[in-house]
Order: structure tokens, then sequence, then C-alpha cells
């Protein structure tokens, strides 16, 4: 046990010590609002390609399933709560793109 500590705090401080500074770039993140929106937009690509991960999951498991029921539900809830999941992602994408709209015209900003 304090063998694998050892060698993982030994590569964690080598990684940091030979890590080069990375700097943002100016251009893309002008203001808080674009960096918002871009961090929003990469979550939801994120989110969006689990639960296909998870449809494609439910999908195998419903195919291979072979008429066991207890296969068979798991791999339809499992369908059904990504599809859930998808469906909470992209509302809350639209209303944070909705909300953001509002308040830049509200504050007198370019939309």
């Amino acid at each position: 046990m304090n063998k694998k500590i050892i060698t993982l705090s030994s590569v964690a401080i080598t990684a940091l010590m030979f890590a080069s500074p990375v700097y943002a770039a100016a251009a893309d993140v002008t203001s808080v609002q674009t960096f918002i929106k871009s961090v929003i937009q990469i979550l939801v690509t994120i989110a969006g390609l689990i639960a296909a991960g998870f449809f494609v999951w439910g999908g195998i498991g419903y195919i291979t399933s072979s008429g066991n029921p207890e296969s068979l539900d798991r791999s339809k809830k499992t369908i059904w709560y990504s599809a859930i999941g998808l469906a909470i992602v992209l509302g809350a994408f639209v209303l944070t793109n909705i909300v953001s709209g509002l308040a830049t015209t509200a504050f007198g900003g370019t939309p």
C-alpha cells in the first residue's frame, strides 16, 4: 500500500516539476459571459456524448437480454434515464441561453 502511495506521489511531483505554463488566449475569453457560455457549451457536449454512450449501452443490453426480464428491464431503465438526463441537460442549456440573452439586453451589451 505504501509503495503505491509513494509511487503515485513521486509521479505527481515529477509531472508538476516539468509542467510548462499555459497561457490563456486573450481573444477567446474577453468577458465573463463568453467564458461561461464556452464552459456551458463544453459541458453540454460532454453530457451529450455520455448520454449517447448510455443509449448504446442500454441498446446493446436490450438486444443481448435474450428474453431475460431482469436484463431487459435494466436496459430499458438505462435508455429511459439517459433520455431524461439528456432532456434535462438540453433544457438547462436553453434556459442559460435565454437568461444570458436577457442579461445582455438588460445591462446594455450586444447580443
